[in-house]
């Protein structure tokens, strides 16, 4: 658009006349999202399936000197509730911003975050450890499958970095798909002569959070905290990439190292996600989605958003997973496949799905 003033042309462009109201919605969602997230850890600290009430754990949190001294209120909130509501949030952020990440990074806004073959390579590791070195322990389950996470993505850069075209979308989610079907294969046929190690291995698949202890999350705050600085600094070279491969190079980005490096954050944050609850479906995929809906094409708005979303979501499905058959537990991840399967027909029908990164 070009006003004329003076006789000579004024530009003004649509983008600067838009953009700043959405950067401010944006910043708005953001921090409605970041507050939300306290007021869902409370209420996580506070609802149970045991037969502490609600009562008496905010009594316990805010201080009450008899509610302090009751043994079994604290077990049920410092040792039970506490644990598993931080692996929540650190399990949904690390699921939300790989899943942004991967979907920006491949140009496949139906991508998850079991596409590099973390989520087979963790199954895989889990009962090669339960079968053959008798890994039976929370603590020891937990790193075999981080190590075989890990150990299955860098097994599928490798392959995808090799020969021409190294580091490309396609070969990306095809090395990650045919490598998860070994994996699975392999650990059908484990367990097929294993009743002991099947039994154990189904308890840990079925993804959930109860038992998680905060010794079990300490070690894996590195990894995560190394996963989340590299995803938001590949925020600028994942823009410059949404515009086409031609493009990021004109600006100075090697599109094939880009993929590389937003390739090895996933499987650091995919590997710690699956190493704490178990495989977790549909919220990699849900919370880029929405993220995306509310920020555009702005990357660093996308991860941030699908952070927060990601996290608040796993907090919700985890109280819910405490109440729906009460007194008995469902495990998190059925609440999500519930709701994330018509979901995910919901999203593949709509007119607005678009390629992650790519200009509104």
């Amino acid at each position: 658009m070009s006003i004329v003033q003076g006789g000579r042309p004024k530009s003004r462009t649509l983008s600067s006349e838009i953009l700043p109201e959405e950067g401010r919605f944006v910043r708005r969602a953001a921090i409605g999202l970041a507050l939300l997230l306290p007021a869902l850890v409370l209420l996580s600290l506070v609802i149970g399936t045991g037969s502490s009430s609600p009562g008496g754990a905010w009594h316990y949190l805010t201080g009450d000197p008899a509610a302090r001294a009751d043994a079994q209120l604290r077990l049920a909130v410092m040792d039970v509730r506490l644990p598993r509501t931080v692996a929540a949030v650190l399990v949904g952020a690390c699921l939300g911003t790989a899943g942004c990440l991967l979907q920006a990074a491949t140009r496949n806004p139906l991508a998850e975050t079991g596409l590099l073959g973390v989520n087979s390579g963790a199954a895989f590791a889990v009962v090669l450890g339960l079968t053959f070195f008798g890994a039976d322990s929370p603590t020891a389950l937990l790193a075999w499958a981080l190590a075989g996470g890990i150990l299955a993505s860098a097994v599928v850069l490798l392959f995808a970095a090799s020969g021409r075209g190294g580091g490309s979308p396609l070969r990306l989610v095809l090395a990650g798909s045919a490598l998860g079907a070994t994996f699975h294969g392999l650990t059908s046929y484990v367990l097929l002569g294993t009743q002991s190690t099947f039994d154990t291995y189904r308890y840990w698949t079925i993804g959930s959070l109860a038992g998680v202890e905060l010794s079990d999350l300490l070690p894996l705050l590195p990894l995560v905290a190394l996963g989340l600085l590299t995803a938001f600094g590949c925020a600028r070279p994942l823009s410059a990439l949404g515009l086409g491969d031609d493009s990021a190079r004109s600006l100075g980005h090697h599109p094939g190292r880009i993929r590389l490096v937003v390739a090895a954050a996933v499987s650091l944050l995919a590997g710690c996600a699956v190493a704490v609850a178990g495989p977790i479906a549909f919220l990699g995929l849900f919370a880029p989605y929405a993220a995306r809906t509310v920020a555009g094409p702005r990357m660093t708005g996308q991860l941030v958003l699908s952070a927060l979303i990601a996290a608040d979501v796993m907090i919700i499905a985890d109280i819910l997973a405490r109440v729906v058959i009460r007194p008995w537990e469902t495990p998190v991840s059925v609440l999500l496949a519930f709701v994330g399967g018509p979901l995910l027909v919901r999203i593949a029908r709509s007119s607005r799905l678009s390629t992650p990164g790519a200009p509104a």
